[in-house]
């Protein structure tokens, strides 16, 4: 049975892992990133997350070495979403200018009344 639990939470720590990245690092900069980076990071976060409760289950006390072995890699794969996201952030294509008008006037012949 625990197993099961064990699972809905991977479940979930997914859907708050990718919904937190997106929130702080923001939806255009998670959209430019590979798909690769997204993956490895948002389930190792949410795999970590399930082990560091299996730990806290398992020890004596809640707040065990295994415990903060799992939560520290949590805080570590954390820091490297943000390295990923700044990254991005830095070498993200430049805006388009087609929207713009173009601003250069022509002479036009001025009537007067």
């Amino acid at each position: 049975m625990r197993r099961l639990f064990y699972a809905i939470e991977f479940l979930i720590a997914l859907i708050a892992t990718y919904t937190v990245w997106s929130q702080v690092g923001g939806q255009y900069h998670l959209d430019l990133m590979a798909w690769y980076w997204k993956l490895c990071l948002g389930a190792g976060i949410a795999f970590a997350a399930v082990k560091a409760t299996a730990a806290a289950v398992k020890g004596e006390r809640a707040w065990n070495a295994r415990t903060l072995r799992w939560i520290s890699l949590i805080l570590a794969l954390s820091l490297a979403c943000g390295a990923v996201t700044y990254y991005y952030h830095l070498n993200e294509p430049p805006p388009d200018d087609d929207d713009q008008e173009d601003t250069t006037t022509t002479p036009t012949a001025q009537t007067s009344w």
